[in-house]
């Protein structure tokens, strides 16, 4: 039961997927962030379906990326897009970090944050719409990967003061203990992923998270939810695009 309850608990934080109502506690919040990266697998069979769907019914190749690319959208509600959007507008403010801790805490979309939803729109839509070949147990470590690393995050960066339900979620849980679950998954999905010949996707998320580290440390003091929106939305896009990219590479060598 309890395991059903911490699946519950992450589902309802993270996705838009619709769940039974339950009480969160220290017991179901505990061991949640194990259970994140569960939703990028859910994400991925439900785009595996719409591949299946589009190749069945013979949908142009354009409309099967556009729906690739705004189903994990769908599926999440926008909740990391929310932080995607709200980190782009405190780090080009080029302020303090306690002056981008505001930013970050305002509510309303600023001009640098529309500018760089749209300039992610259109990679995003260019990218899935331009996959050579979807390999759906690739995406579905991609999908399973950013979750993981996210979580990860959580257990090993410093977290700033007030960082709501992030910080709720990180303290919840047993952190070394955490740290050594989710680092080992983390791993597992690397491997499986340069095995399959996927290389350039790990390095691009290793890229992404070296990035995210030393922005939470040097240009907010810490990690937060909203941060950790931009992660997540970061190393997905940057993944896709490696999958995307890999053949042409690969053919060129």
């Amino acid at each position: 039961m309890i395991i059903i309850e911490t699946i519950i608990v992450a589902f309802s934080m993270f996705s838009a997927i619709p769940m039974p109502q339950i009480a969160w506690n220290e017991r179901n919040m505990r061991y949640s962030l194990l259970a994140f990266p569960l939703i990028g697998a859910v994400i991925a069979l439900v785009c595996a379906l719409w591949v299946r769907l589009s190749e069945a019914l013979a949908f142009p190749g354009i409309l099967r990326g556009a729906v690739l690319f705004v189903l994990p959208l769908v599926l999440t509600g926008g909740i990391h897009l929310d932080g995607y959007a709200d980190t782009w507008d405190a780090l080009s403010s080029h302020s303090t970090p306690s002056r981008r801790q505001e930013i970050l805490k305002d509510p309303h979309l600023g001009a640098f944050a529309a500018i760089r939803l749209g300039i992610y729109f259109i990679a995003g839509f260019g990218v899935w719409t331009s996959l050579p070949v979807y390999r759906p147990l690739h995406v579905a470590a991609v999908f399973c990967l950013s979750r993981a690393l996210s979580a990860l995050a959580l257990t090993l960066f410093p977290l700033r003061p007030g960082s709501g339900l992030a910080r709720s979620f990180a303290e919840a849980a047993p952190r070394a203990r955490m740290r050594f679950l989710l680092a080992g998954l983390c791993l597992i999905l690397s491997v499986f992923l340069i095995l399959r010949g996927e290389w350039l996707c790990v390095a691009a998320a290793a890229a992404v998270f070296a990035r995210y580290y030393r922005m939470c440390r040097r240009d907010f003091g810490g990690l937060s939810g909203d941060l950790a929106g931009w992660f997540l939305q970061t190393a997905e896009l940057w993944m896709a695009f490696a999958l995307c990219l890999w053949p042409y590479v690969e053919a060129a060598l």
